[in-house]
């Protein structure tokens, strides 16, 4: 009688993975490296991972001889070569993003009848790289290819708010980094505002944004974060404010986290808390 397979996916997968420990060890090393902020020294490398220190070298060897790894004979210290930049390069040329969000954006816009955007930060802009409009709704600036201050959108709050404060502090040193497309009751003009704004957007879990980039218009938006936490884009639906009541906004919040989160999961991210 033959014998069925009943071994789980998660444990067949292990144990084709063991088979070439060569290479899942090649891979461990490059993901750890890319996940540190500097080069790492191989013991450093073997002592992370568990890896016997002469297989480390090896592999490092084999990787700098290709590209994927630099030795900074200074400095003792490995970091990662010019071929992972060009892969980096490579991924960001097959918009990965725009393909794996646009229909999740589109199913979307289909169930809530509003339209939503999908963004990106760009020094201190957004940059936005997917638009879908819903049907008889007025057209937005949020076009693809747009730019726009982060601190005035709901998108930039929600990618802001996921960036350490070191790191948001250092793209807005002073006051000139600060702008305003139409007066507000509260503009965000300097960084204790914009400290503070971004502290509610972290307690309440989204971003939003009241008629700072069109009057009338508000937006909602969540951010979506890669497998540090570290915020990749974010998500946003804008709509005519006078149509959304102030108690409907956390509903529509939750549908916007939940398409962030999807997309998140499926950029092998970790969706928001």
């Amino acid at each position: 009688m033959a014998v069925t397979e009943t071994q789980p996916a998660p444990a067949r997968e292990a144990r084709v993975a063991s088979k070439v420990p060569a290479a899942e060890n090649t891979l461990r090393i490059l993901k750890l490296l890319a996940s540190r902020r500097g080069p790492m020294a191989a013991s450093q490398i073997a002592a992370t991972l568990g890896l016997p220190r002469s297989s480390v070298y090896h592999l490092l060897g084999v990787m700098e001889a290709n590209g994927f790894v630099l030795h900074l004979h200074e400095e003792q210290r490995y970091g990662l070569g010019i071929s992972a930049f060009e892969l980096s390069s490579a991924y960001s040329r097959q918009e990965p993003l725009s393909r794996l969000g646009r229909p999740l954006l589109a199913s979307l816009v289909d169930a809530i009848g509003e339209s939503a955007h999908l963004a990106v930060l760009h020094g201190r802009d957004v940059l936005y790289i997917v638009e879908e409009r819903a049907k008889n709704r007025p057209s937005l600036v949020t076009d693809v290819g747009v730019r726009l201050p982060s601190h005035l959108t709901a998108s930039g709050r929600a990618i802001l708010a996921a960036l350490p404060k070191s790191q948001v502090r250092a793209l807005y040193p002073n006051a000139a980094a600060f702008t305003a497309r139409h007066e507000t009751e509260t503009p965000i003009m300097k960084y204790s505002a914009l400290s503070s704004h971004l502290d509610q957007v972290r307690h309440r879990g989204y971003a939003t944004e009241h008629g700072e980039v069109t009057p009338g218009f508000g937006s909602i938006a969540a951010a979506v974060t890669d497998h540090l936490g570290w915020p990749t884009a974010a998500v946003a639906v804008t709509f005519l404010e006078d149509k959304l009541a102030a108690d409907e906004w956390p509903a529509l919040a939750a549908r916007v986290q939940k398409v962030a989160d999807e997309l998140s999961v499926r950029i092998h991210g970790r969706p928001g808390k």
